[in-house]
């Protein structure tokens, strides 16, 4: 089952969130999302667990807690939605402050 970690600290390795996850189960894979140009965290990611009881169970013990000076979000990750890959979201233009033309 694949857990979705919301406002992990900046500080924070995948060890050591590999650790906290292993005092409920055995972890399969942990995971950051990282801005594309800085390389830096962007707050969240995602750890896999094998058995959906194990992952229930990290959920219920870790959600909301204080881990390394933030309060992480905890919860099972939802699929991305394909249906808003590759499609114009409209706005100002994009992330680089350039204008849209």
């Amino acid at each position: 089952m694949k857990l979705f970690i919301g406002s992990i600290s900046y500080d924070v390795t995948e060890g050591d969130l590999r650790q906290a996850f292993e005092a409920f189960g055995k972890v399969t894979s942990t995971s950051f999302v990282k801005d594309q140009e800085s390389d830096r965290s962007k707050g969240f990611g995602f750890v896999e667990m094998p058995g959906k009881a194990e992952a229930q169970s990290a959920i219920a013990g870790l959600n909301g807690q204080a881990f390394k000076g933030r309060t992480i979000t905890v919860n099972e990750a939802r699929p991305h939605s394909d249906s808003r890959r590759g499609r114009d979201r409209g706005g100002r233009g994009d992330r680089r402050g350039r204008g849209r033309y």
